[in-house]
């Protein structure tokens, strides 16, 4: 069955013939969508949650979006 991967680096989709399969010596499998992908998190050993184009990041500020409105909400119903 084909299947689409996931990016290891940004969590975007790696459509089937398209980027670039890593793997280590270790035996893990990495998928990267670019060379954009591939370098930060290769050669440059960036971190993807400092990101802002990054799937993790954009994930990471709605959940603190969510929890602000929440916080709002709770002390407009106590005061």
């Amino acid at each position: 069955m084909l299947s689409l991967k996931t990016c290891s680096f940004c969590g975007g989709s790696v459509n089937l013939g398209e980027g670039t399969l890593l793997v280590r010596n270790d035996g893990s499998i990495n998928w990267y969508c670019s060379s954009k992908c591939r370098k930060s998190s290769v050669f440059l050993k960036r971190d993807p949650r400092r990101f802002k184009w990054t799937t993790i990041t954009r994930q990471a500020r709605e959940k603190r979006k969510e929890k602000k409105k929440e916080k709002k909400k709770a002390t407009r119903r106590d005061g």
